[in-house]
């Protein structure tokens, strides 16, 4: 999961370098903090929220194969 969500990130941004992802396990969910330079931050969000909802859709469709609840956070 935690690839997944760095693999996704480091294609959106222009300094993938930077790019981190945390993650901290929960007794029935899973949650992801991603972190990026600051000017790759409206990159990740996108306008009105839409590549950051995006990528939620996506991580939560790959958590339900494996039977888990996914949250993704994206952290300054």
């Amino acid at each position: 999961m935690k690839e997944l969500l760095e693999q996704i990130a480091k294609s959106l941004v222009d300094n993938p370098e930077e790019v981190s992802v945390n993650e901290v396990e929960g007794e029935q969910s899973l949650i992801l903090e991603l972190r990026v330079s600051e000017d790759d931050m409206g990159k990740v969000i996108g306008k009105q929220g839409r590549i950051a909802k995006a990528i939620r859709v996506v991580m939560k469709a790959a958590a339900i194969k494996e039977n888990k609840r996914v949250v993704v956070e994206i952290i300054q």
